[in-house]
């Protein structure tokens, strides 16, 4: 009953006009703080990215490792071709399933009002899932209007609880044609997002709709060499509190109000990513860290290139793309 009528409550809420801002309410095991969105539902701010996973079966071994560290929160898509590893995982750990959040993303194929159901309803199959927390349209190309019109009824169906815009940070154009035609509004943008580009023009724009920021790349991502790594303010902060690099950029993420989802298939790189609740940066470190600011992305493909190489393909080398960009 609670899963019929949890949906509901959401499209109702979210086409009344009612605003529910962002913020942290709660934490969930591990002591992941959690953030109540603005459509009134709680989503975990710490999580497992999967992106570029060697396989589906390493991907399931992964988020397993996840789970048992103490994540609850799993981001996955249809272009990373490792969701039925997702849906195994979820099974095999033996947590119940309203207590983790799984996240997945359409491809603009997939778009389309009349063909975007059927997507999600092979996306649910794949994952051997009723539901999916957080649906997002992965690239701002295509239709993804029509799609949305499909992911709102999803909503009211209970296929779907949340929804979100993945890298609708590509130009105002897209993202002003998104808000504007959507009645059940986003919930979370996924964007680049880390020490060196904060984006804070973009997390400006979304304030007025209480739209959670979630950041891919936190770590800067492969094509970054581990630029932050070597960074000299990071390095002597994380020296100071006994933490590696990584903990204390993913900490800054936390302490940011962000939601972070840093990818990685090494267990023990798991097991340390989430190792950041044990500490705290001070307003001065924060600062510091803040001061790196300088717009700097990692990954900068531009609109007319992600038309021209995802529109025509269901399964994009999304591999082999990252490398070229390097």
């Amino acid at each position: 009953m609670k899963k019929k009528l949890f949906p509901l409550f959401i499209s109702l809420l979210s086409l009344s006009g009612t605003s529910v801002t962002a913020q942290d309410l709660g934490t969930t095991t591990h002591d992941v703080p959690m953030v109540q969105l603005n459509n009134g539902i709680l989503m975990p701010r710490f999580g497992l990215g999967t992106f570029l996973q060697p396989s589906d079966e390493v991907c399931e071994q992964s988020c397993l490792t996840a789970l048992r560290a103490g994540y609850r929160h799993i981001d996955t898509a249809h272009a990373y071709q490792d969701e039925a590893g997702v849906g195994r995982a979820v099974k095999a750990s033996g947590i119940p399933r309203e207590e983790i959040w799984i996240t997945s993303k359409l491809w603009p194929t997939e778009y389309g009002e009349g063909v975007t159901l059927k997507a999600i309803d092979e996306m649910l199959e794949r994952m051997q899932l009723d539901y999916i927390d957080l649906l997002y349209v992965h690239q701002p190309v295509g239709d993804f209007v029509g799609a949305w019109k499909d992911m709102e009824k999803a909503v009211a169906m209970g296929k779907v609880r949340a929804l979100g815009i993945s890298n609708f940070d590509a130009s105002d154009e897209v993202f002003q044609l998104i808000m504007d035609s959507s009645r059940v509004k986003p919930a979370v943008l996924q964007m680049e997002c880390h020490p060196y580009a904060q984006r804070r023009a973009m997390r400006d724009k979304i304030k007025p709709w209480g739209i959670q920021v979630e950041c891919w790349f936190p770590l800067g991502g492969a094509m970054s060499n581990g630029t932050l790594f070597k960074d000299p303010v990071i390095k002597d902060i994380a020296q100071a509190h006994g933490k590696t690099p990584a903990q204390v950029i993913l900490r800054w993420h936390i302490q940011e109000g962000f939601s972070v989802i840093p990818g990685a298939s090494n267990p023990d790189y798991i097991k340390e990513n989430i190792e950041i609740f044990d500490f705290a940066l001070s307003d001065d470190e924060m600062a510091r860290i803040r001061a790196l600011d300088k717009e700097q992305r990692f990954f900068n493909m531009s609109l007319d290139e992600k038309r021209k190489a995802y529109l025509h393909t269901d399964r994009p080398n999304l591999k082999r793309i990252s490398e070229e960009k390097k």
